[in-house]
């Protein structure tokens, strides 16, 4: 990861909440589950004893990522105000010249984003291509077998 990281007030706190949540409360089970381990015996050949170790590594690297995250984090305003231009939260019809299909797409931040539900990441391709364009401007898009074309038809902002 490298850069920042474009996050909504209610999504840096939900991350905050969540490692929160991993420091206190999942930290303690682990220790507990190693601590009633230990208690089998010979640790050489104690099957819980090395699961419990690996989650405890794996919980461990879950907080440094988030750690990383938060500290990357700019943080935006949940409601974006009203603009002409895509941005975080806007609402975006668009076309495709080449197959003449339209869609809509949310333009969300990296937590919110749900491509099977048009919730793109301002941090996507697409996402990225859009940011900034007004209605009417023709953008470009790549995509694994060349480029896609799409013509912004309408930006609103839910």
């Amino acid at each position: 990861m490298s850069g920042e990281i474009i996050l909504t007030e209610s999504s840096f706190q939900k991350l905050q909440q969540e490692l929160e949540h991993m420091k206190t409360v999942k930290r303690a089970e682990m220790a507990e589950a190693l601590r009633k381990a230990r208690a089998f015996g010979d640790l050489s050949e104690n099957f819980e004893y090395h699961a419990a170790r690996r989650d405890q590594g794996i919980l461990n690297g879950k907080i440094a990522d988030l750690e990383k995250k938060l500290e990357m984090a700019k943080v935006v305003p949940d409601k974006v105000l009203a603009s002409d231009e895509i941005g975080l939260g806007a609402i975006v019809m668009v076309r495709d010249l080449e197959t003449d299909d339209e869609w809509e797409y949310h333009v969300v931040d990296a937590l919110q984003a749900d491509p099977e539900n048009d919730k793109i990441s301002v941090h996507s391709p697409v996402g990225e291509a859009l940011t900034g364009h007004k209605v009417g401007e023709i953008i470009e898009v790549p995509i694994p077998d060349g480029t896609a074309r799409y013509e912004i038809l309408a930006i609103r902002h839910g």
